[in-house]
């Protein structure tokens, strides 16, 4: 077997792919929750111009599950704590964006600082240090899947309930003031909704790539469609297709979940880019061509 065969085989391996496929099926349900909150919450993130709020708030997860890893207790409730903790703190120091970006700018290296020398203290398997920040496949199990399907429809009435305010109030924040919106209410809300929804996918994804669920596919609807019916249907559409693509391709391999989960996140984003662009050009020159009678 060359290098290149041998490479291959361990990013890509079908071998006894029905035996593992049950290995599996905890995630896949987790996965499929995750893709809906991540596709639907990741509208607004890119709305209201949040992608780097949530690489802040997954360091404080991620510093939340290590410390709950070292004390041996639930990982998901630790992950859920940080996240909580770091988009608490940005609501409520961010009304500008200058303030926010700066805010985030202090609570991810010491999130991230804090995660490391949590994980640097606990000596069990290595597995579980890696994969809090690259994800673990098979990591899911039934109390896991429990809490996170029960965060995730938390989540979910949340966002129903605040949707049609907060797309008013994220589109045109001083109209929606002026005419009686909460602004400032629903952006901590908001906050809170989406350190939930990073806890959760960090649980899947890891922290350093949870952006792979929570902005590439909204980002990636954006770029065909406007309809405020098809950007959130979309979104989820792509966000469920990379969580499961990515753990169904990596279900044979001994590499981590997360480059599939990115790579098929980011192809969807391109295909989209090129065909937004596509149609941007074909509606222009059609514009440009005058009408006759």
């Amino acid at each position: 077997m060359t290098f290149a065969d041998g490479v291959w085989q361990q990013i890509f391996s079908f071998d006894n792919y029905g035996e593992l496929l049950d290995l599996v099926r905890n995630s896949l349900i987790a996965g499929a929750a995750l893709g809906l909150i991540g596709g639907l919450a990741g509208v607004f993130v890119i709305m209201r111009d949040l992608p780097f709020a949530v690489h802040g708030i997954s360091e404080l997860s991620f510093a939340g599950a290590s410390g709950a890893l070292l004390l041996g207790t639930n990982i998901v409730a630790g992950s859920i704590v940080g996240s909580l903790l770091a988009a608490a703190v940005i609501a409520l120091l961010g009304t500008r964006a200058r303030d926010r970006n700066s805010a985030i700018g202090i609570l991810m290296p010491f999130g991230l600082g804090l995660g490391v020398l949590f994980l640097a203290l606990y000596k069990g398997r290595a597995a579980n240090k890696f994969g809090l920040l690259t994800g673990q496949i098979v990591a899911v199990d039934t109390p896991q899947t429990a809490w996170l399907l029960g965060t995730s429809a938390v989540v979910l009435a949340a966002l129903i309930i605040m949707w049609r305010p907060l797309t008013f109030a994220s589109a045109d924040p001083d109209v929606a003031a002026a005419r009686g919106v909460p602004v400032r209410g629903l952006s901590l809300a908001f906050m809170i909704v989406l350190g939930l929804a990073v806890a959760l996918s960090v649980q899947v994804v890891g922290a350093l790539l949870v952006l792979a669920l929570l902005v590439t596919p909204a980002a990636a609807a954006a770029r065909v469609t406007a309809s405020p019916v098809l950007l959130p249907l979309l979104s989820v559409v792509f966000a469920i297709a990379s969580i499961e693509g990515g753990i169904l391709l990596a279900l044979g391999s001994s590499i981590p979940i997360s480059p599939y989960v990115t790579t098929v996140s980011f192809a969807i984003y391109v295909i989209c880019r090129f065909v937004g662009r596509y149609r941007a050009r074909r509606w222009g020159n059609r514009a440009a061509v005058p009408r006759t009678a």
